[in-house]
């Protein structure tokens, strides 16, 4: 039996989420993403308009309207997927059978709104992603499924989110739904002994200290490429943000220019060095390559950033 559906959600992922509901056969009987912004309009927006499902874009969840809205869609089931706004207690106990939300670790571990940055820069081999019953806290709610997802070493957020777990998250909302209508669905406690939470990944977090080892910044790097992209200051005070790190070879004073090789930049660190392969000026719109980059800054080897 099919269920009726509100989803709640944005971007490539809830817009696949919506695509395996729709194959499934569910009555997805409204859509919520974020208010537009000017540009081009959100992928799940898009769809939902596209198949002739109400898609509606509250600035907050907050509100005893859009409560009364969602109460009166009388769904079975809601479904967070990729969210960012807060949605109270009040509107997940709306649906007959309950909330789900998608999440990006293996929870307890990693609670909040970075966790796939957080798991590279602290140097995880593995991750994983959960679905869980949402209730009054952070990520705190009963585990309905979860999957282990292996973290590559020269894996950045933006690869490990898109190539894996991105693909394998839509597949396990979809799989969570089934074992719900098939009333098979578990609620299973977290073990709050092995919670963490972190804060959103940040400018605070992503300075780049060359004294550090180079194992070390990698998985900064990599933990922040693509948002908020880990940065150190060169020539004229200016930030210079980092993207596609992988380890190198060398040794110098921290911070010193190695070579500008084959469009990258090797960069030494407090033990071995980095390979840089894209990057960016604060201040300007795309990354290029890191050579060039620093080229552009007048920057040459034996020049040291940082300082």
């Amino acid at each position: 039996m099919a269920l009726r559906i509100v989803l709640i959600g944005q971007a490539a992922f809830a817009e696949q989420v919506l695509r395996g509901l729709l194959v499934r056969g569910d009555e997805v009987v409204a859509v919520y993403c974020p208010p537009d912004t000017g540009g081009r309009p959100d992928s799940l927006k898009q769809l939902a308009v596209a198949s002739g499902i109400s898609c509606r874009q509250p600035g907050s969840y907050k509100s005893a309207t859009v409560r009364a809205e969602i109460a009166v869609l009388a769904a079975d089931l809601l479904i967070l997927a990729y969210v960012t706004q807060i949605v109270p207690l009040a509107v997940l106990e709306l649906p007959r059978l309950g909330s789900i939300c998608f999440h990006p670790s293996l929870l307890p571990r990693y609670r909040g709104g970075s966790a796939i940055n957080w798991a590279l820069i602290n140097g995880e081999t593995e991750t994983g992603i959960t679905v869980f019953w949402p209730d009054a806290g952070i990520d705190t709610g009963p585990i309905l499924l979860q999957k282990p997802i292996a973290v590559g070493s020269d894996d950045s957020a933006g690869s490990l989110y898109y190539q894996r777990i991105l693909p394998a998250g839509v597949a396990l909302v979809l799989e969570s739904v089934a074992s719900i209508e098939a009333g098979r669905a578990p609620r299973i406690p977290q073990d709050e002994s092995r919670a963490t939470y972190d804060p959103l990944c940040s400018d605070v977090h992503a300075t780049i200290d060359w004294a550090r080892p180079a194992s070390v910044l990698h998985n900064l790097v990599r933990g922040c490429d693509p948002q908020p992209a880990a940065y150190t200051t060169a020539r004229g005070g200016g930030r210079l943000r980092f993207y596609e790190s992988r380890r190198a070879e060398g040794s110098a004073p921290p911070g010193t220019i190695l070579a500008l090789d084959a469009g990258t930049l090797v960069v030494a660190a407090g033990e071995g060095a980095l390979r840089l392969g894209k990057a960016r000026v604060d201040g300007t719109r795309d990354k290029k390559p890191a050579a060039e980059v620093a080229a552009a800054l007048g920057l040459v080897p034996g020049d040291r950033l940082g300082g």
